[in-house]
């Protein structure tokens, strides 16, 4: 059985356990903080969550993991099967991950724990966070889902990714991150009530 280590309040985590429900994956959830101890650091090199264990056997990051569970388990797949396709959906994954969500992250310690941040700081991750938007929506087909006519990949970045960058925008910048995408807003609605992700948000409020 696959264990899955870290908290349930980080979003990769709920990535990460909402990919496995959606391939039907049997899994233990482990808590696991995210410290530089050693026990973490063997799971995890740099400290952080989620990870996973397979037969003592640890991957780290939540794009890997997924990748081996796509591998591992392809019977329900996350991505197309037509390659082309495939890699549109990564590239449409890796601009959430890269473009808006990590560069929103620079304001994460000043938007929900209590730091700060400069002026200069909170108007340059704006700026680089709505040019991300721009590239997304440049990519993002909402046909229905985020990548075509299957929920997939980049699906679970869009939710769990842009609705952390969304709530960091709302707090640091004043301003809804979607308001001037509602197709990519309507698709959160809609994604929102999927089994799976909806479990995970159940869960995690227990």
């Amino acid at each position: 059985m696959i264990k899955l280590y870290g908290l349930r309040m980080s979003n990769y985590y709920s990535l990460v356990k909402a990919a496995m429900i959606e391939k039907g994956l049997d899994f233990e959830e482990v808590k696991a903080p995210p410290t530089q101890k050693e026990d973490n650091l063997a799971r995890s090199p740099m400290g952080k969550m989620p990870s996973i264990e397979i037969d003592g056997q640890y991957i780290s990051e939540s794009l890997a993991i997924v990748s081996y569970l796509e591998r591992a388990h392809p019977e329900t797949s996350l991505l197309p099967a037509d390659p082309l396709e495939a890699a549109k959906a990564l590239e449409l994954t890796l601009h959430i991950k890269l473009d808006v969500e990590l560069a929103a992250r620079r304001l994460l310690p000043a938007a929900m724990f209590g730091g700060s941040a400069s002026d200069e700081l909170i108007e340059t991750t704006r700026q680089e966070v709505n040019r991300g938007m721009q590239a997304v929506s440049q990519l993002m087909v909402c046909k229905p889902y985020a990548a075509g006519a299957e929920f997939g990949l980049a699906d679970l970045y869009t939710y769990y990714s842009m609705g952390l960058a969304s709530a960091i925008g709302q707090k640091m910048f004043g301003t809804e991150l979607l308001a001037d995408y509602p197709q990519i807003s309507e698709l959160m609605g809609t994604l929102a009530t999927r089994r799976s992700i909806a479990q995970v948000t159940a869960e995690a409020a227990k």
